[in-house]
Order: C-alpha cells, then sequence, then structure tokens
C-alpha cells in the first residue's frame, strides 16, 4: 500500500526561518510613514512592535535562527503532517498527485501559532506586559491569546463584529486562553465611537479593528501591537512549515510539486508555504511553477485592486504599505470566510505577484463549501471556510489534470480545521447561503480616498 502521510521527526525540524528578502529580483518598496511620507525607521515603529521583531521587519539575512524557547512550544504540535490525498484523487478520477500540508493539528487548529507564539517571545523578551490585537474570523486572535498565554502576557482582541457574531467559540477560546476579546466597532475607542456613529449596524472590517488595536496600543506605555499577517516578519515566521513541506516532498514523497495553492487575506498562511519554493523559480530551477493565490471574489484585493500606497487601517494610523489595495476605507461584505476580508495584501505577495512570480484568482463562497464538502467526504477533514478557498481551485486544476491527461503534482497549503465554523456549514448544508457580488461602487469610493504620496 502506498504510503498517505509524512511527517519529520521533532529533531528534523526547521532550526531557522527563511527570508525571501535576501533572494527577491528587486527590493521591496519602502514602508511610509502617514504623516511625514518619507521611509519609517525603527525609532518610528518601536512604540508598536519589539526591536527584534522591526529588524526582522527589515532584514535581508537569508536565514534568521528560532530562539529555543519558540522552538519549544513549537514543538507541542510541530512538525505538522503531509498527507497524500489518495480519496480525494479517486473522486476526481484525476492523473493528478494531490499532497496537502494540514496546519490544522495546532491547539488553535490553524497556522497561526507559527507567528503569535515568536511574537509574544520577543515581546516577553523585551519586558512588554500587554498587547493588543485584530482579528477577522478568530482565528489570529486565538492563536495569539494562546501565545500570550504561554509567555504570562495580557492580552485585548479587537473581533471584526459579523464574525464576533457568526463564531462565538473563537470568542470563548481566546477567554479560555485568559484574553479579554471584544466587537469591533466597539465603543473602546474614538475609531470604534466614530464609526459607530456613522453606521451602527457595521459589520466591521479588518482595517477598522486594526485602527482600534492600534489606538489602545499607542495610548498605553505598557502596550505593544500585534499584527497575524501582511507584514515581513508574520510571513518570516509562517516559513517553517514551507521548509518542512519542502523537505518532506524532496526527502520522503519524492515529489516536487507542479502547483501550490493557498488561500489569501493578509496573505501569511499561503506565503508560508511558497516562499520556500518561490526561490527555486527566481533562481530558474522550477521556472514552470505555478503559485496560486486564492480570494474571495467579494474582497477581490489581488485580482482587482490597484498597486498603490495605502494604510493598513480604516483610520489611517499604520505605515503606508505598497500593495494591491480596495482602498482602506473598503468594508467588505459579511462573507464567512472572515480571515479573507481584508482590503490590503501582504506586500511581498503584491510584490511577486506585480514580477509575475505568482498569480491569483478569486473565489465565490458557495463554489467554495461546495469544494470543503468534497474535501470532508473524501480526506475527512472539516476545514475553514478560509481553506475552503484553496481547496476550490486545487479540485478544479486536477480535474483540469484529467481534461488535458497529464499527470501534475499539486501541494494544499491547508491552513486549518472548520470545527468551529460550523454554522456557517449549517447555512450551506440548508440553503441559506449565498454569493455576493464585487461591490464595485463601493472599492470607487473607498479608492477615492487613497492617500497621495509624490513619486509613488
Amino acid at each position: 500500500m502506498e504510503r498517505t502521510k509524512f511527517i519529520l521527526d521533532e529533531n528534523d525540524m526547521p532550526k531557522q526561518w527563511y527570508n525571501i528578502q535576501a533572494d527577491l529580483p528587486e527590493p521591496l518598496p519602502p514602508v511610509l510613514h502617514p504623516g511625514t511620507g518619507k521611509p519609517v525607521t525603527p525609532d518610528d515603529l518601536a512604540p508598536l512592535f519589539p526591536m527584534e521583531l522591526i529588524m526582522q521587519e527589515v532584514s535581508t539575512e537569508r536565514y534568521i535562527d528560532i530562539p529555543e524557547e519558540v522552538q519549544a512550544i513549537y514543538k507541542t504540535w510541530r512538525p505538522t503532517v503531509l498527507h497524500r490525498a489518495y480519496r480525494l484523487e479517486k473522486a476526481l478520477d484525476t492523473p493528478a498527485k494531490i499532497f496537502y500540508k494540514y496546519e490544522g493539528t495546532s491547539q488553535a487548529g490553524s497556522h497561526k501559532p507559527n507567528t503569535a507564539v515568536a511574537q509574544a517571545y520577543y515581546n516577553k523578551k523585551e519586558g512588554i506586559k500587554r498587547m493588543t490585537t485584530e482579528t477577522g474570523a478568530g482565528q489570529w486572535g486565538s492563536a495569539l491569546s494562546m501565545g500570550c498565554m504561554f509567555f504570562g502576557i495580557e492580552l485585548k482582541v479587537y473581533m471584526v463584529s459579523i464574525s464576533y457574531h457568526q463564531k462565538p467559540y473563537r470568542r470563548i477560546m481566546m477567554e479560555t486562553w485568559g484574553a479579554k476579546c471584544v466587537a469591533s466597532p466597539s465603543t473602546d475607542t474614538k475609531a470604534g465611537r466614530d464609526m459607530l456613529a456613522k453606521d451602527p449596524d457595521c459589520p466591521g472590517s479588518l482595517g477598522l479593528a486594526i485602527s482600534e488595536a492600534v489606538e489602545d496600543c499607542v495610548g498605553r506605555d505598557d502596550t505593544h501591537y500585534s499584527l497575524g499577517s501582511v507584514l515581513n516578519h508574520v510571513l518570516l515566521h509562517q516559513t517553517i512549515n514551507g521548509l518542512e513541506t519542502r523537505k518532506l516532498m524532496m526527502e520522503q514523497a519524492d515529489a516536487y510539486p507542479d502547483i501550490i495553492v493557498g488561500c489569501i487575506g493578509g496573505g501569511s498562511n499561503y506565503a508560508g508555504m511558497f516562499l520556500p519554493f518561490v526561490k527555486d523559480k527566481i533562481e530558474g530551477r522550477k521556472p514552470d511553477l505555478r503559485i496560486i493565490n486564492v480570494e474571495p471574489a467579494s474582497c477581490p484585493t489581488l485580482t482587482k485592486g490597484p498597486y498603490a500606497y495605502d494604510f493598513g487601517d480604516v483610520a489611517g494610523l499604520t505605515p503606508l504599505l505598497k500593495m494591491y489595495t480596495l482602498g482602506h476605507d473598503f468594508i467588505p461584505p459579511p462573507v464567512h470566510a472572515g480571515g479573507l476580508r481584508y482590503h490590503g495584501m501582504a506586500p511581498i505577495i503584491c510584490h511577486l505577484h506585480r514580477l509575475g512570480l505568482v498569480e491569483a484568482r478569486a473565489e465565490h463562497q458557495m463554489g467554495t463549501f461546495e469544494a470543503g464538502i468534497q474535501f470532508a467526504r473524501t480526506e475527512g477533514i472539516i476545514s475553514a471556510p478560509e481553506t475552503n478557498h484553496a481547496i476550490r481551485v486545487t479540485i478544479d486544476e486536477a480535474l483540469k489534470c484529467k481534461e488535458e491527461g497529464k499527470s501534475k503534482v499539486i501541494l494544499l497549503a491547508h491552513s486549518g480545521h472548520g470545527h468551529v465554523d460550523m454554522a456557517a456549514y449549517e447555512d450551506y448544508l440548508s440553503g441559506k447561503l449565498e454569493d455576493y457580488a464585487y461591490p464595485e461602487d463601493k472599492v470607487k469610493e473607498a479608492l477615492a480616498h487613497l492617500p497621495q504620496v509624490p513619486g509613488a
């Protein structure tokens, strides 16, 4: 019988994270100060982040050591398993070989602890007692709650309102680990109160929740802010997954992907998987490798947004990032994939997309749940609504292999389980779920408020 799963021994786990900035064909555009429009300095970011994370943000060192304290906590769930999806292949009657790296076995049920634990560690090392953050579907909030628990740090989470009400068990997870979670927009910050005055029924957005968390942070000397995606150091920490996967595929599975697929909201999950592979494409060893970023059609940042400098938050408190954006004022429709409802995208992913090294696709939520159900009924895993977007494209690419009679290796970045997202599955199975059209008029309105950056 052919082998169905591949796993590393704890002693073979990566001891370093991989930094793509060492190998980019062109350097990333600079991050700009929101007040002056000039490149930010480490001192500008010091009120928000510990200095070691700031140094990782701008580092061009190829490999960065994973602290032993972080490795010790990683080992409570890592390394994670690489699976061969034989049952899905059989159901699709495809010659494609489908692999998926499953990150749902972490205590928080997703990939997010890979950076949550690291960020909590560096904050603890700098003497920080309290942190603030935002969360969409709650995966990041629950992961950072766990990370802060390990290091004895107080945490306050601003959770996008629609997800706060759709996914109460995520809030309960946070509270179980000791964090405080409030719905965003909240009455706890000026940014939240201003939005509630404008729209009392506002479903919230990641950009707004970021504004609240940043405002809370800068108002206190004992507090730092933490972001679960988008930033360079977050993507760096996630590369432990891609490094594990690369080692497993080449040394145990005797395979190398022709296509890699993952979902993107801010981009950390998928970038963590593909960055150790895109290096091969940059250096010409695998020029035909396809790297497909999948986002919701209701929030099509990479597929329909312009490449421009924009704020990472609604209130304009964050530095300006060069990224594909729908406008920082954009409030996306209340789709169930709350973790993918962000107006911007990781600058690294945007840069690679602009250079033609990765591609993007947008999918409607009905089709993604159909794919998630098929995955559950073949492989047995009930996936997060976010992950279902990547499963949809994985299935479509496998069926394309069937049509063309080609046997390709497809690698799926499976970001986590959907055990606390069952309300979404109930809506789908009962026929209550619907697709949301791309709100072009709202995007045009938001894009009209893009910051004006001379020369950018």
